[in-house]
């Protein structure tokens, strides 16, 4: 699902984000001074303490502005001359301002002088935090302004990507061709959608994204930008510039006095948010070699997971799962301790040759740890609440689900029809789940529903008074009275 090429082993292809373990807490109500960035330790704190705030770094300031308020960047006097310098025509045409969706990267880090240059536009980069951890947040506003950028936004999404974007599907029982869930999927419109509520707060009247021109990435960001703000230019640089590959990037850089990044460059391309990690690139695109043991980095290999078996409880309302081992925890908090429970015991992995929505196969390989808990745990208690029409309508449905989503079509109608539909028919899906954890496997070990449609009194071969056998005869007779009817004819009967 990743469609950049990864820079680095610490700089993913996400487009607008970097990867970090680190965990801070940002408590509410708190201004803080760039100059003390180091003390964040990254962006990877309780997502209840950081439910969708932004923060907003300027030369001298950070600020964190709550739920999409207007944001303010304080510029020096030599920041707002430099802006000024970008008021003329570009050699491709004139915008204002563009929200450029940023790594600090190599690739996020030429296009913003690029965009300067060929639309004569001021660049406010844009950084997500959708669980792939952040990095490199100590200096990443003084990467965005030494490339000529005006401002850096930050934004946590994890528990908004959680809840309103990986709950819908989990719900949906969307899996895209027998096995993808869909982790890049889900992100991009999140991401997208953030892109176009600070476009509106600084006035932009464009956006762009680091997307190639060959994978899905392009489709998910753009749909959603034409969705929610069809007013805003997109600009698509890997569709126009001559840049052809990392070479020609580190060039151009260097010609615009643009600081490389000096990391070692990954082997892979990569793609991690808080439901998955996705590798694609190198060995992989020869779907006959097996992947390297030590490319995984969510889930250890299952031949080295513990020799004992871990259950794990969870609690499930309304098809949304709510606890693990009765604890209950919010939705980014929840899929997080799954991530560390499942990933030790090498859950979640999957190698898959898909179908991208361009047109072309692609070998990848997934690492879904926590996913993949909950996945097994929300359809093994439907088996219980729901009856066989309603399972297989659900289950076609969430073939199209799926497919909507993978399609980058989050905001079309049909999608949130369907989502209605799920939400209706899951409406009893409340219950717990107990599975089994060991060496990659997870195994149903117990399933409880108040709502459950299973009556041991009922399917007992030891009790007869609610359903007597004979009345099977009828049945039956009634049952296969077509295919009798047709034999039949057949045989001139």
């Amino acid at each position: 699902m990743a469609q950049l090429h990864a820079i680095s082993s610490s700089s993913s292809t996400n487009v607008g984000f970097h990867h970090s373990t680190r965990e801070s807490s940002i408590h509410r109500d708190k201004l803080y001074g760039s100059k003390n960035l180091s003390s964040f330790q990254g962006l990877g704190a309780k997502a209840s303490e950081f439910c969708g705030h932004a923060v907003v770094h300027s030369n001298w300031n950070l600020t964190r502005a709550c739920n999409n308020q207007t944001i303010q960047a304080v510029l020096s006097s030599e920041e707002s001359a430099t802006s000024g310098a970008t008021k003329g025509t570009g050699q491709r045409g004139k915008l204002n301002k563009v929200v450029l969706a940023y790594s600090g990267g190599l690739d996020t880090s030429v296009i913003v002088p690029w965009l300067r240059e060929n639309y004569g536009c001021e660049v406010v980069c844009f950084t997500a935090d959708v669980g792939q951890g952040i990095k490199e947040l100590d200096g990443l506003e003084e990467k965005a302004k030494a490339s000529g950028a005006c401002q850096l936004v930050v934004k946590d999404l994890k528990e908004e990507f959680v809840k309103d974007f990986i709950f819908p599907c989990l719900r949906a029982g969307a899996v895209y061709e027998r096995k993808y869930l869909l982790g890049t999927s889900m992100a991009r419109p999140v991401i997208a959608k953030a892109m176009v509520d600070v476009a509106k707060e600084v006035g932009a009247d464009a956006v762009a994204h680091g997307c190639t021109g060959k994978g899905n990435d392009q489709v998910r960001f753009e749909l959603t930008f034409f969705a929610l703000n069809p007013e805003l230019s997109v600009v698509a640089p890997w569709r126009e510039w001559e840049i052809q590959g990392r070479e020609d990037a580190i060039e151009y850089a260097k010609k615009h006095n643009v600081p490389v990044p000096v990391t070692k460059k990954s082997i892979y391309s990569r793609d991690r948010n808080l439901w998955h990690l996705s590798h694609e690139g190198d060995i992989l695109e020869d779907p006959a070699n097996e992947p390297q043991k030590d490319m995984y980095m969510m889930s250890v290999d299952p031949e080295d997971a513990p020799n004992k078996p871990e259950y794990v409880e969870i609690g499930i309302v309304s098809g949304l799962p709510i606890s693990v081992n009765g604890k209950h925890l919010s939705p980014a908090s929840m899929l997080s301790e799954l991530n560390e429970i499942g990933g030790k015991h090498g859950i979640g992995r999957i190698d898959m040759v898909e179908n991208r929505l361009v047109g072309m196969k692609s070998r990848g390989v997934y690492e879904t740890p926590g996913g993949t808990i909950l996945t097994a745990a929300v359809r093994e208690l439907e088996s219980l609440t729901l009856d066989r029409e309603s399972m297989q309508s659900k289950d076609f449905n969430a073939l199209k689900y799926a497919e909507l989503v993978y399609a980058g079509r989050w905001f079309d109608p049909l999608r949130e029809a369907l989502d209605a539909y799920m939400e209706s028919i899951t409406r009893t899906t409340t219950g717990s789940v107990t599975l089994k954890l060991y060496k990659g496997s997870v195994s149903v070990t117990g399933r409880t529903s108040p709502y459950s449609l299973y009556r041991q009194d009922i399917s007992s071969f030891e009790s007869g008074q609610i359903y007597d056998q004979a009345d099977a005869a009828g049945f039956i007779k009634l049952y296969g009275l077509a295919m009798r009817i047709r034999a039949m004819l057949e045989k001139g009967l």
